[in-house]
């Protein structure tokens, strides 16, 4: 069974950056991607970004690309979401999650989730 924990979160100014990582407790290794996902008050789950474990592969939402970049190291069964640039619309939990197939955008694919981090971005 493998768990996830997410750290990186916290407060910061429109423009600024955070770094937030998701630690697996045990080997991915029968994952198809790793995923993030973030959830806003009163709207739904929605994709972020995604690496599909064995090519590195990267897929993003349209409200990240160019600001974030998602990375993974499999050695260490950590992966990475850098965050730039951020605007107050990307204040929401972030959640980390496996998933074990296509398509990667998809929250139904992941299996695995973890307890999520909170980003807030002021204006």
């Amino acid at each position: 069974q493998v768990q996830l924990v997410e750290s990186g979160g916290g407060l910061v100014q429109a423009g600024d950056s955070l770094r937030l990582s998701c630690a697996a407790s045990g080997r991915i290794f029968n994952s198809y991607a790793m995923g993030w996902f973030r959830q806003a008050p009163g709207k739904e789950r929605e994709f972020v970004a995604a690496v599909r474990r064995n090519t590195g592969a990267t897929d993003y939402a349209d409200s990240g690309k160019g600001r974030f970049t998602i990375s993974i190291n499999n050695a260490k069964n950590t992966v990475i979401l850098q965050m730039n640039s951020l605007k107050p619309e990307d204040t929401a939990v972030y959640y980390c999650a496996a998933g074990f197939g296509p398509p990667v955008v998809l929250a139904e694919k992941y299996g695995v989730w973890g307890q999520g981090t909170q980003v807030t971005v002021s204006s």
